[in-house]
């Protein structure tokens, strides 16, 4: 059985200009010790979908329906109660700017071993040495002393290992990283990636990593979703999606990528503005921005396709190569 199962997810936002269907028909399952990258423009449903899992949605956001079960429990509806005791003790999340996670009027420390004596039933002696250890373990110097510092006199970098280490505190089964290294430099980024992925090795934990940089992708997972307008488009280990991408969304996001070769030549980015999530196309989401659209691109929404047992991915264009390369006109 997968340690997370999320099954025909639908997550909205019900606003004065009408309902926002920010994640629909989300499906997939999380094994114990994988890590597993979401990619995405912004707007595409990654963190809305992460934080459907937490169930910390704001308070215009509602899971309107959908399953999402923790090692075989049913989170979906389980109410307040019960999500206290699987936030921090078995899924925790990294938010994406560490500045405006942490609270700029309290001490490292004192954050810290807040995680830990609301989670856990340690006193504050037990909490303070957890907080130490946990400090040493995300490779921060001095931690007694850190302790006693505030958010500011730390750099971006130190900001994100504290909060890893408050994510880590607990020892959950999942970390959810969203967006973990957008507001650090590429040597720090680099950094923190190998201590998540050395952490990961080291204590067993599922990660889920939110992300729009395919970089980090290829580096941290083991299984790739590619989102765009709040659906999976895209399915598969992360070979299969970096050396066989089965949909023109995919495709264009690794046409989008700067390398070696590109060097003094012009990127090829992804033509056209994102969907407005009010008005949902009948057909493909992506139909109005890609090159290769047909007429039942625009008609008529395709459903995941297994393209072979390790990827899917729901593009008419798969259909079409199918029927060419049987003889079919």
């Amino acid at each position: 059985m997968a340690l997370l199962e999320v099954n025909n997810l639908h997550t909205s936002f019900f606003t004065d200009a009408g309902e926002v269907r920010a994640v629909n028909g989300v499906s997939f399952n999380l094994e114990r010790g994988k890590v597993l990258g979401i990619v995405g423009e912004s707007g595409s449903g990654k963190s809305v979908t992460a934080y459907s899992i937490m169930q910390i949605l704001a308070s215009t956001g509602k899971i309107v329906d959908g399953s999402i079960k923790l090692d075989g429990q049913e989170l979906v509806g389980s109410g307040e109660k019960v999500m206290k005791t699987v936030r921090g003790n078995k899924v925790s999340i990294i938010f994406q700017d560490p500045m405006t996670s942490l609270n700029p009027t309290y001490t490292i420390g004192k954050q810290l071993m807040e995680a830990i004596m609301l989670h856990t039933d340690r006193n504050k002696k037990e909490a303070y040495e957890r907080a130490v250890e946990m400090l040493q373990l995300v490779n921060v110097n001095e931690p007694h002393k850190r302790m006693k510092q505030y958010p500011f006199e730390f750099s971006g970098g130190m900001r994100q290992r504290v909060m890893i280490a408050m994510a880590l505190a607990c020892e959950p089964d999942i970390l959810i990283a969203d967006e973990p290294t957008t507001a650090l430099d590429v040597t720090i980024q680099a950094q923190i990636l190998e201590l998540m992925k050395s952490l990961q090795e080291e204590l067993g934990m599922a990660i889920i990593m939110i992300t729009h940089d395919l970089g980090v992708v290829a580096q941290m997972c083991d299984e790739v979703i590619v989102m765009y307008a709040g659906s999976i488009c895209e399915q598969g280990t992360a070979d299969e999606i970096f050396y066989n991408p089965c949909h023109e969304y995919t495709k264009g996001l690794m046409r989008s990528i700067p390398t070696a070769n590109t060097a003094g030549k012009k990127l090829q980015p992804i033509e056209g503005t994102p969907i407005d999530l009010l008005n949902m196309p009948k057909g493909c989401a992506f139909a109005p921005r890609c090159n290769a659209a047909m007429k039942i691109c625009i008609k008529e929404r395709c459903q995941r396709m297994q393209i072979n047992d390790m990827h899917q991915a729901a593009c008419w264009m798969n259909v079409k190569n199918d029927i060419q390369e049987g003889g079919v006109e």
